[in-house]
């Protein structure tokens, strides 16, 4: 009978130790696949969420302040006019 737990035993921590190195070949995998893929990224001059996010950010400023130098010369012209 102990012979039967001690081949359980074997089996079991034979299977835990595979579990083990499958975990870490994942893991492995896993991290030359992201590295491969920032490196094609990278090369082709993709930028990033953060960078589009912070470039959209300024257009918007920028055309708010388009927008508001727009009426601010519309009521320049029409105090000039008023003046000539």
């Amino acid at each position: 009978m102990q012979t039967r737990s001690r081949i359980l035993d074997d089996i079991s921590q034979l299977m835990t130790n595979a579990m083990g190195v499958a975990q870490g070949a994942r893991e492995e995998a896993e991290t030359a696949m992201k590295s491969l893929m920032d490196r094609w990224l990278a090369d082709r001059d993709l930028v990033t969420r953060e960078e589009f996010e912070a470039v959209r950010a300024m257009a918007q400023k920028a055309r708010e302040e388009n927008a508001a130098l727009e009426a601010r010369i519309a009521a320049l012209e029409a105090a000039a006019a008023r003046d000539a």
